[in-house]
């Protein structure tokens, strides 16, 4: 029989190499699954630190901007402080001047008190030599009168008298100036001080001649006659009604606001003919010029002072004669000098009654 031929790749040989590559086959898959598996946790954990990476840029961001915003608030009162420096730097700078005038003007000041003092005297023994002369002046009703207003002259043809009407008027202190001023006209009105400047007003013109004429005008930061309708133009003693009816308007003014002197003294210009007699009824010193102040602030003693030499100044090349009643003001020393001053200018009287005339 023949030789069986043997064959080099049986059944069995290739179901080995199978098997072989089989394994190898599997160990790859295995393998390759678990690299993926390695990617995929080492990509998730990439994109969760991107993720955090992004939040803390975000969180940056915002940081960013509250440090810009504080930058800027920063900026903005580095600003501020600089202004306030400068500011505080030139105040100091002003109230250094402002001393330095002070301490120049002491000596000045000291110089025009004594000269003051000096004028008291001369007032006081002007008044003692007027009071001997009593027999020649007006006639008066009572001893009182003699005693109180024996030089005051109301003689003249044209008599223009000046009331002063500002709250100041309402009384002699300041805290009751306050507390009245607030009050209604009607209360106003019947305050002590003002009836006694209306009865002095009543008192002069009870006094003028048959055949003056007169105009009365009330005055606080502007003047207005106390007849409506009469500015500007006389009134006459002959005819009938017409100083009761500018009494009459007296009494139903209110004192109220500042004082203006200047204002008061344009009416000697606006009236023709000019008046050769002013009987100025007042308690101090004025508290503003021709026009109000741009901002509204504490009038001071100085200030008063200059705004009566103004008005002094803004009087005709040639007053009238002045006869002044001074009724009493506290924290107003000052005053009697200038106003004694005016009247003796002008050739007229200065008289400061008590509290109980007329």
């Amino acid at each position: 029989m023949p030789r069986k031929k043997t064959e080099t790749f049986s059944m069995s040989f290739l179901d080995v190499i199978s098997c072989g590559f089989g394994a190898v086959v599997l160990f790859y898959t295995i393998m390759a699954s678990q690299a993926g598996m390695t990617r995929t946790n080492e990509r998730m954990n990439l994109q969760a630190d991107a993720n955090r990476v992004a939040q803390e840029v975000i969180e940056g961001r915002a940081h960013l901007a509250d440090l810009r915003n504080a930058m800027e608030s920063t900026e903005d009162k580095t600003v501020q402080a600089h202004g306030l420096s400068v500011a505080v730097l030139d105040r100091i700078k002003v109230t250094e001047e402002e001393l330095a005038k002070y301490e120049n003007d002491t000596l000045a000041r000291r110089e025009s008190l004594e000269r003051l003092k000096a004028d008291l005297q001369q007032l006081e023994e002007g008044t003692r030599r007027l009071k001997e002369r009593a027999p020649q002046t007006v006639p008066v009703n009572s001893p009182d009168d003699q005693e109180q207003l024996v030089t005051l002259s109301v003689l003249g043809q044209h008599v223009l008298v000046l009331v002063d009407a500002s709250a100041s008027m309402l009384d002699e202190t300041l805290v009751n100036i306050i507390r009245l001023r607030n009050m209604p006209p009607e209360r106003r009105i019947q305050s002590l001080k003002w009836q006694q400047a209306v009865n002095t007003v009543e008192w002069v013109t009870a006094r003028l001649k048959a055949g003056t004429q007169f105009q009365i005008y009330a005055f606080d930061t502007a003047a207005r006659p106390v007849v409506e309708g009469t500015g500007g133009h006389w009134l006459s003693v002959r005819e009938a009604g017409q100083v009761e009816q500018a009494i009459v308007g007296l009494r139903r003014t209110a004192p109220k606001g500042g004082s203006s002197l200047q204002n008061a003294f344009a009416v000697i210009r606006d009236l023709n003919p000019a008046p050769d007699n002013v009987v100025l009824i007042t308690d101090g010193l004025p508290t503003q010029g021709d026009k109000p102040p741009l901002m509204r602030t504490l009038v001071t003693s100085e200030q008063r002072e200059d705004l009566m030499q103004d008005a002094v100044k803004s009087l005709p090349p040639s007053p009238p004669q002045f006869n002044i009643v001074l009724l009493p003001m506290e924290g107003d020393p000052s005053a009697p000098i200038y106003f004694w001053r005016l009247a003796r200018a002008t050739g007229g009287s200065f008289l400061n009654p008590a509290k109980d005339w007329p």
